[in-house]
């Protein structure tokens, strides 16, 4: 078994930025999700365990397998079916349990893997996360006696809990109207809970891509600009308040307006923290490829913003109560409600705030001053994936100077680097797939299209002079 894992090749390494997020069957499968939640199990966080998983075609069989491992470690199983990756925190911590799910998030189609959360309601943090990885692989690893293993049962009803709670934190405290919110579900595991939310809060959702398929048939699970923009004149033609976009497990949202497209992440993160950060004291916790209109609606609330690790700011709210909220492009986290991201929380909360003032979501952003600067998001699939690592540090050290001589310098995760007219670039190697990605903003169009254009050609220089290839761009 453990010879079959190794082969595999993955080392001791299974969890990337978020999770496990591998491609099945060549790198995940049922005999290496039985080993991992048999090793879930050797933790001694809980005897209980709650389950949800996407609509990915491999969730079923890899949801069954992960189980069986819980439960050959003693853990009685609670399975609450296709269900957004929110709702395996939300069990976890009211069921005081293990939360599973069983998601490749955002990844294409061929992925799958699995999220895991503390009796808290945290994420595994890396700690964590390595004595897993070292069980998996340990000779050792084996079940319980026949008089300790663990039963299963099916709890579909915590979905329907999951979205009253919700709904009485952020219910509307007035309606001005009943605005059309379009809701795409990128054919995932939310689209029986984010419609049914907004129809609650007042809103009238017109669903795309609702029914679960594990195929992704319409658009990638992904919800980057590139993509959502291609169908914005489907989207518009309803006029809606907005456009809320999910990724394949519901934790991320991003967010459209009819008439001036995809709106940036940053101001979406600004807008919560306008929302939620009023009469608050401490502090905003963001990753570091967030830019300045963050810090300037922060500095409003007297809020001080710490950047960190992409995918780990949940382990800053762990280590830190005065923690206001963590958020990161697509993702929020409000401790009040929880301590996990919550993509159907975002929706809730955009939805309020129009159905109360009773404009559209990008008229709301005007009004409270939330700025968009010129910015570009874009990713590069290299092959082969073994030069990866070389033209990552080639490419860091060379875009270090390439604007000018950085004011400062983040190396948290990735290489970061601000400059004195308020540019910045980073530069960082995806944790969950063979791509190197960029960030960058600028004062002004004219200066982005010339950072974008000195980026592009310095990432194929590089790629070249290490004889690899671009397979892929994605934007946004």
């Amino acid at each position: 078994m453990v010879y079959y894992c190794f082969n595999r090749g993955f080392g001791l390494r299974l969890f990337g930025t978020a999770g496990i997020r591998l491609r099945y069957p060549g790198e995940i499968d049922p005999v290496l999700c039985y080993r991992i939640g048999l090793a879930v199990s050797r933790l001694g966080l809980s005897r209980k365990a709650f389950i949800v998983h996407d609509s990915r075609t491999t969730s079923q069989v890899l949801t069954l397998a992960t189980a069986a491992g819980l439960m050959a470690g003693g853990v009685d199983v609670y399975l609450v079916g296709l269900a957004p990756t929110p709702v395996a925190a939300y069990a976890a911590k009211r069921g005081r349990g293990v939360g599973v799910s069983v998601t490749a998030s955002h990844n294409p189609p061929e992925y799958n893997g699995l999220k895991f959360y503390d009796p808290e309601g945290f994420e595994f943090v890396r700690g964590l996360e390595k004595e897993v990885e070292e069980a998996v692989f340990n000779k050792a690893l084996s079940p319980l006696g026949w008089s300790e293993a663990g039963r299963f049962y099916t709890e579909p009803g915590l979905v329907d809990d999951y979205v009253e709670d919700l709904y009485e934190l952020t219910r509307p405290r007035k309606m001005a109207w009943r605005p059309v919110l379009v809701v795409d579900l990128a054919n995932g595991a939310a689209g029986h809970v984010t419609p049914a939310l907004l129809r609650m809060m007042g809103a009238i959702p017109l669903t795309v891509n609702a029914n679960p398929d594990g195929f992704f048939p319409v658009r990638t699970p992904e919800p980057r600009k590139d993509v959502l923009e291609s169908y914005i004149d489907l989207y518009s033609s309803v006029k809606p308040a907005a456009v809320l976009a999910h990724d394949g497990d519901a934790d991320r949202l991003a967010v459209l307006d009819p008439v001036e497209g995809f709106i940036k992440q940053d101001r979406v993160i600004a807008f919560f923290i306008d929302e939620l950060g009023g009469g608050s004291k401490g502090k905003v916790v963001v990753s570091v490829d967030t830019g300045r209109v963050v810090d300037e609606v922060a500095e409003r609330h007297g809020l001080s913003v710490e950047r960190y690790l992409l995918g780990k700011t949940h382990e800053k709210v762990k280590e830190d109560p005065d923690i206001v909220i963590a958020a990161e492009p697509w993702k929020l986290i409000y401790p009040r409600w929880g301590p996990w991201v919550d993509g159907v929380l975002q929706a809730a909360l955009i939805s309020r705030v129009v159905v109360e003032e009773g404009k559209r979501f990008a008229e709301v952003l005007k009004d409270r001053g939330i700025k968009e600067y010129p910015w570009d998001r874009r990713s590069y699939k290299l092959r082969p994936e073994e030069k990866l690592d070389a033209v990552y540090r080639r490419l860091a050290e060379n875009l270090r100077n390439k604007f000018g001589e950085p004011v400062k310098e983040t190396l948290i995760d990735g290489y970061r680097y601000d400059y004195d007219d308020g540019s910045w670039v980073l530069v960082r190697r995806s944790g969950t797939e063979p791509k190197i990605r960029f960030y960058m903003e600028a004062p002004s169009r004219d200066k982005l299209k010339t950072m974008v254009v000195a980026v592009e050609s310095e990432v194929r220089r590089t790629v070249g002079e290490y004889s690899a290839m671009v397979e892929e761009v994605t934007v946004g």
